[in-house]
């Protein structure tokens, strides 16, 4: 995750506070996989349906205080759809009680007034509502007719409860137009966080990977990004905006730098060297509805072990799988373009998920890199990398 306001702000102040050390990773759980929708790029590939063998409720406390005692602070509870489970109000009880920082990441469709009450009494630190554009945009890409009006409901009643709320949105190629859009109704509706998610190559995401955005309109949509949050610190506000799923924004917004704060390069240089990049298998964690664990939330064809069967901590330190060896290893084992990129301790070599899905290696470079070879510092975009299976 790539937190754009944060570095942002921190170049116009003399000594930029730093982030608190995590001891242990995020972790994104999968509570339930039935949703009541069926969204086109679901990684999750979820479906309004039970799923057989998901975690007891036990199961599942039990997992939480193997976390707590490992040092994670962060759950973000996510599905499917995390309304969807009946204990999830019970759960989120228990991780506030242990002194989680918990977020919802939830489509929003069912936050009505009686939903509403329930989910301010829950005490979330961060509710995320999923929008893919505006109406007609949103409803074909969640697949039914009236998503986009549900969804602006529960926004707006988060809002007015003054919960924290924010704005998620998947930047596709059929969507990449209306991204100005949603900035406008940002404003227009007074929400205070914007996650940008770029496409990655997982479940329905994967099967849709032809919809990717060409790369000159990634970097059009980035700049329209770093445009706005400028913006705003130039204006003193304290939105926040936020990028996922390509680290190669970090070094997009050092090259957008150069142009227009050049003074400034060494400072944000620095900081996002600190920051590193890519930190699935380190700091970002995922656990599916059944119990697995993988390194981030777009590895769910790929699983390090399960709860049920080893706690969580002892699965994370465990660096006999060859995946997780490589994403702990620094320097990460990289090849291809990302391996000669001036850049790769900036960026900790982007997604690893979408080199493995479409090469089958995960050490491969990024096909999601929207910068060129020259900006990059490299000859040629040739990769040797052999395949996951291979190093098994």
């Amino acid at each position: 995750m790539f937190r754009l306001s944060r570095y942002l702000h921190a170049l116009q102040s003399p000594s930029p506070p730093q982030p608190p050390a995590l001891r242990g990773p995020v972790v994104i759980w999968n509570l339930v996989r039935r949703c009541n929708l069926t969204c086109k790029h679901c990684y999750a590939t979820s479906a309004d349906k039970d799923f057989p063998n998901e975690l007891s409720l036990d199961q599942i406390f039990a997992v939480m205080d193997d976390l707590h005692a490992y040092g994670v602070s962060v759950l973000i509870l996510s599905g499917g759809e995390p309304l969807l489970h009946p204990q999830l109000f019970p759960i989120s009880a228990r991780a506030k009680a242990l002194g989680f920082y918990v977020g919802l990441s939830t489509n929003g469709t069912l936050i009505d007034a009686a939903k509403l009450a329930e989910i301010r009494n829950a005490r979330f630190d961060y509710i995320g509502i999923s929008l893919d554009g505006l109406r007609e945009t949103h409803d074909r890409f969640r697949r039914r007719q009236g998503a986009f009006d549900e969804a602006l409901r529960g926004l707006r009643l988060c809002r007015d409860a003054g919960l924290k709320v924010g704005l998620r949105f998947t930047l596709t190629q059929d969507n990449a137009r209306e991204l100005p859009d949603l900035l406008q109704l940002m404003e227009a509706e007074g929400i205070e966080k914007f996650y940008l998610s770029h496409l990655n190559y997982a479940g329905r995401g994967y099967k849709n990977r032809r919809d990717d955005l060409q790369h000159q309109q990634t970097r059009w949509a980035m700049n329209l990004l770093f445009e706005t949050c400028w913006q705003d610190v130039q204006q003193g506000r304290k939105r926040e905006f936020v990028t996922g799923n390509n680290d190669a924004d970090g070094v997009w917004l050092l090259l957008w730098a150069r142009r227009h704060l050049p003074e400034a390069v060494p400072k944000l240089q620095a900081m996002l060297t600190r920051w590193g990049g890519n930190a699935s298998g380190v700091q970002i964690a995922n656990i599916d509805n059944e119990g697995r664990v993988h390194p981030d939330t777009m590895w769910w064809d790929y699983s390090l072990g399960k709860v049920t069967e080893r706690p969580f901590s002892a699965i994370w330190e465990d660096r006999s799988d060859p995946l997780m060896a490589g994403l702990k290893q620094r320097p990460r084992p990289l090849e291809g373009r990302c391996a000669r990129c001036r850049y790769r301790a900036i960026c900790g070599g982007n997604s690893r998920t979408r080199a493995w899905r479409l090469t089958g290696n995960p050490w491969a470079e990024d096909p999601g890199c929207y910068l060129t070879d020259e900006e990059i510092g490299v000859s040629s975009s040739i990769s040797t990398a052999a395949p996951l299976s291979e190093l098994s």
